[in-house]
């Protein structure tokens, strides 16, 4: 049990959570990393569709029964009268059901830590960006690999040019989990992730593709222009993908392939990156993240090591204990709370945020939903090269 902090805590964010409750994997994942740098207080939430189940999480998470609330709505009209209200609210609800508590609490001026993809739909998506763009509350998208001090490393090197121009980019997510019809057993995660009423479009492509193209994209500064796509449903009955591959084409000139399965046996969590320039090429992988490869041209390839030797300012930013001893998944998590933490306290003492914050937002967002989209429209033509969608 993680215990929710007293809301007088000075300082802290008062933070409410939509989703997450009871057997929910991703909405402790959030408390954990909401608490890490201890800058949040968990104060109220509607974890479940379920008022019982609701009510159940918040007992168990040490929450005042009057702040548990049996649906979002409600939760959003109350807290925006309190004097003490939530200041932030983080969404962790399956995919479809993004835009409806997002919008609640925006039009009430309450910051988003929204849990990704975006939205189930691209119209969702546009829809949820037009909201945000709108609001004076900040909007924030937990692509949680973008807070690796190994990969600010590399979108550093990048940045400076180590690479020099850009030609290949390859990413790839690997899974197996879903190599048999797990959905049919009730698993709860299979079950909503497998389904297109509360995933989206996409299976593999919206769950982990969106995390493979958001990293190629923040790591490379260059956006997904165009792409060719094959969709597969290797299981049967299965009613959305769960393996894919796609050929890119990105805005600064470089060509790409993206690869990502969840029928990949022996494959846990396999994402990596690979960079490569007219100068030399980068690789990174999350299962061994606290390690970057640089390989300049002509030279021995050298190992930078997060914390430790060849790490630049930007990986520092973000490293929280002595080299040697691994960070990941959690810490990831913890500093894009962080950051977000940092832009919420700029607004709440009425100035701009420090100009090194940084964290996916909403049009990240429509990006990864864009991305989803055509693949979809791509895959279903034959694979024929398709436009990603704009605002």
């Amino acid at each position: 049990m993680i215990d929710a902090a007293p809301s007088s805590a000075p300082g802290r964010i008062r933070l409410g959570m939509v989703g997450g409750g009871r057997d929910a994997f991703i909405g402790a994942v959030h408390r954990i990393a909401a608490r890490l740098d201890d800058r949040f207080a968990l104060v109220a939430g509607c974890f479940s569709a379920d008022p019982a189940k609701s009510r159940a999480s918040g007992a168990e998470l040490g929450l005042d029964p009057s702040r548990v609330y049996d649906d979002f709505e409600a939760m959003a009209r109350r807290e925006a009268r309190l004097k003490d209200g939530v200041e932030a609210v983080a969404i962790v609800t399956p995919n479809h059901m993004h835009l409806a508590p997002a919008r609640a609490f925006l039009r009430r001026g309450v910051h988003v830590i929204c849990d990704k993809p975006l939205t189930a739909t691209l119209a969702e998506a546009r829809r949820l960006v037009a909201l945000a763009e709108k609001s004076h509350a900040l909007f924030v998208l937990t692509h949680n690999y973008t807070g690796y001090p190994m990969v600010r490393q590399a979108r550093a090197m990048v940045a400076a040019g180590a690479l020099g121009p850009l030609r290949v980019v390859q990413a790839e997510y690997a899974q197996d989990w879903l190599t048999e019809p797990l959905e049919a057993t009730g698993q709860k995660q299979a079950a909503w992730r497998t389904d297109p009423a509360r995933a989206g479009l996409g299976g593999a492509t919206g769950d982990i593709g969106t995390h493979a193209a958001n990293l190629a994209c923040f790591v490379t500064g260059q956006a997904i222009e165009s792409l060719s796509a094959e969709l597969h449903s290797f299981v049967p009955g299965r009613a959305l993908d769960d393996n894919a591959h796609a050929m890119l084409r990105f805005s600064g000139g470089a060509k790409g392939m993206l690869w990502c399965s969840q029928v990949a046996p022996g494959c846990e969590n396999g994402l990596r990156l690979r960079v490569y320039g007219e100068k030399g090429g980068l690789e990174w992988a999350q299962e061994n993240p606290n390690l970057l490869r640089f390989a300049p041209f002509g030279e021995p390839p050298r190992l930078i090591t997060r914390g430790g030797h060849g790490a630049g300012p930007e990986a520092a930013r973000l490293t929280r204990i002595p080299p040697g001893h691994p960070e990941g998944y959690l810490e990831g998590f913890a500093n894009l709370y962080a950051e977000a933490a940092r832009a919420i306290a700029a607004r709440r003492d009425g100035r701009a945020p420090e100009p090194d914050v940084l964290f996916p937002d909403v049009r990240d967002g429509l990006a990864g939903v864009a991305f989803v989209d055509a693949c979809v429209r791509s895959s279903r033509r034959g694979g024929v090269w398709v436009g990603l969608a704009r605002a």
